[in-house]
């Protein structure tokens, strides 16, 4: 069991990531790849993907084995960041860190000499290192890219409203079935003995993840940024056949619209996301907002747009 316990201090700095982690994304990816009871939802894109990995990017698949310790290096970013910066970030880590991380990945398997180069922070490693995690993501992660970000979009539309209702409280224990809440503690489903984490009022960052299996997780070294990491709703997943119904039902450009707007966006933001103009961004939105899938407020000089419940509703 792991839990969390929180102040009231740290439950006004509950915040959820504005968007899917790249390193968070990359390091459970890996995970999902070697694990067979992922393959009801991720059978398709693990099939595709592990039958044309590179052999540069197939290293990290030692340095994040599915079950046990993977190294809190891999995820240096507290929540959000484009793939070069926490790219950057992981390689910036401290010499010291990578020796005490790959330490205890050392103790429950056995590490190739590469890995034992990169725990004396080898320059050179270290660039390999980088090659490896450029080219995983661009092989596994970037054809997908859009729907990974799509669905935690969808999945944060969901955290919103459910804050908006029930509280940070009542968001925190509807988060995932294995997680509850009992004040000032949240609880969650573990493998592993238990451990107490103490917030002493930093708060905590809900990073919604696309490839999470199973149950939520936070980094075992607590001198970093508390970051819990939770699964979305597998039903929301966009690779799923409640897309391509979705798809016929509203249009292949509709249904993508609406996705975007559950995540909240204005109209500038929309039509970059899908890759139309303005006026046909706007012209999408006042469908949906027509037909009661979509809400639109003003703010200064922008329309915010945003899914409404039925929206969301739809989407699951």
């Amino acid at each position: 069991m792991l839990r969390v316990h929180f102040t009231a201090e740290d439950l006004a700095r509950v915040r959820v990531a504005p968007g899917p982690d790249p390193m968070w994304e990359i390091l459970l990816s890996l995970h999902v790849l070697r694990q067979r009871s992922a393959t009801p939802v991720f059978g398709t894109w693990r099939a595709n993907v592990r039958t044309t990995l590179p052999d540069d990017a197939r290293w990290l698949m030692q340095l994040a084995p599915p079950v046990g310790y993977s190294p809190d290096f891999l995820t240096p970013t507290a929540g959000y960041s484009a793939l070069d910066a926490g790219i950057d970030a992981v390689l910036a880590t401290p010499v010291e860190s990578l020796r005490a991380d790959l330490a205890q990945l050392g103790s429950q398997q056995r590490l190739d000499p590469r890995t034992h180069l990169l725990a004396t922070g080898d320059v050179a490693t270290l660039d390999s290192l980088g090659a490896a995690l450029r080219a995983y993501h661009r092989h596994a992660l970037a054809p997908i890219w859009d729907e990974v970000r799509a669905t935690v979009d969808a999945d944060r539309a969901v955290r919103a409203r459910s804050f908006l209702d029930n509280g940070c409280e009542g968001m925190l224990s509807a988060l995932h079935p294995t997680v509850s809440w009992s004040p000032p503690v949240l609880s969650i489903e573990s493998r592993f003995p238990q451990r107490d984490v103490h917030l002493h009022g930093q708060g905590l960052v809900l990073v919604p993840s696309y490839f999470c299996w199973e149950r939520p997780i936070m980094l075992r070294d607590q001198r970093h940024a508390p970051v819990l990491v939770y699964p979305i709703a597998h039903d929301l997943h966009v690779a799923s056949t409640g897309k391509r119904s979705l798809e016929a039902l509203l249009g292949r450009t509709r249904a993508a619209a609406l996705e975007v707007i559950a995540g909240g966006c204005t109209t500038t933001e929309l039509a970059r996301r899908l890759g139309i103009s303005a006026a046909s961004a706007s012209a999408h939105a006042s469908v949906l907002r027509d037909a009661g899938l979509a809400v639109a407020q003003r703010h200064r000089n922008s329309v915010l747009h945003s899914a409404s419940a039925l929206g969301v509703e739809l989407l699951a």
